[in-house]
């Protein structure tokens, strides 16, 4: 195998980067919770920059998230946050706004481009399309099966990055739903509605599952009720030609995501090192079913659905 897949996770603080570096990940998404979405953790341009350094020192990368639905407001101060990436050396910069993709070919055109648009990046011909404006690479949809992503792979002409593990946002409203709803109660919301809450919700006719949701400063998010693990079939991604696998590790504790990302490591390794003889080791999900929440499923997410856009 010429080329190793990137082995990508999201990090809340320079410690979960230190750690999950010696777990094996290759690279590390970050962000600033004013212009990035749905992180584990804010970190401001001065961890940034630390998370940076650490990171070049041995042999890694780090990604700003810059990806959140950008605002007259949050416009004026976009073109400083950029050059302040630029300047510490962040090697790409994930978005979805077209307005961070002009800010960044404006005043950082060094920087790499990493098109992030949810659920639209459905097709070879659209991540073409953003890979023509300046786009390096294209996070494809969620939303899409197993044969869709490996069908598309001799069309695409950026990199691809695939999500391989963890929950993935299947609501988002620019409005405090949780705290609408509290007042709609008549009942009065006891500290912030963040990660750390634990909130979820149940639906009527499933009530078996959970579906984790929190507030922040970009709106209410929704997240699923199970956990994507691809693992057993990360081969086929890797045959097709995948650039980059993604571990979502929000709402994980560190120790979880640091056998995810072992465990992950491991078949990587192992296929780069012998393709031919490659076989999946029951054995790699151990330590991640250990720690896996019972209330969770390990699921292939929509990997083997058919699918009707």
């Amino acid at each position: 195998m010429s080329n190793k897949p990137e082995l990508l996770v999201t990090v809340s603080s320079l410690e979960e980067l230190r750690r999950l570096a010696e777990a094996g990940a290759d690279a590390f998404l970050v962000g600033e919770e004013r212009y990035g979405m749905r992180l584990p953790g804010s970190m401001n341009v001065q961890q940034i920059g630390e998370a940076v350094a650490y990171s070049h020192e041995h042999g890694k990368k780090v990604y700003a998230a810059v990806n959140n639905l950008m605002t007259n407001e949050l416009l004026h101060g976009l073109s400083v946050y950029i050059e302040e990436l630029r300047d510490l050396g962040v090697d790409g910069i994930e978005f979805g706004d077209p307005a961070v993709l002009t800010t960044v070919r404006e005043r950082a055109p060094e920087l790499k481009l990493h098109w992030n648009a949810e659920m639209t990046s459905t097709s070879s011909s659209t991540a073409n399309y953003w890979g023509s404006k300046g786009a390096t690479r294209a996070v494809l949809a969620r939303e899409l099966n197993m044969d869709e992503i490996t069908g598309m792979m001799d069309k695409i002409k950026v990199e691809a990055q695939v999500q391989v593990h963890g929950m993935t946002n299947i609501y988002h409203s620019k409005r405090q739903l949780v705290q609408s709803y509290m007042a709609h109660q008549g009942r009065e919301v006891d500290g912030d509605l963040g990660l750390n809450r634990g909130l979820f919700l149940i639906e009527a006719e499933r009530r078996d599952e959970k579906f984790p949701i929190y507030e922040d400063g970009n709106g209410t998010h929704i997240m699923s009720s199970e956990d994507i693990c691809i693992l057993e079939d990360l081969h086929l991604l890797m045959e097709a030609g995948v650039h980059s696998f993604k571990i979502e590790g929000i709402l994980k504790s560190l120790e979880y995501n640091e056998a995810v990302v072992r465990a992950y490591r491991q078949a990587i390794d192992a296929y780069a090192h012998n393709t031919d003889e490659y076989e999946y080791e029951e054995e790699w999900l151990d330590e991640v079913r250990a720690l896996q929440d019972p209330e969770r499923e390990l699921a292939f997410g929509f990997f083997y659905k058919e699918q009707v856009f």
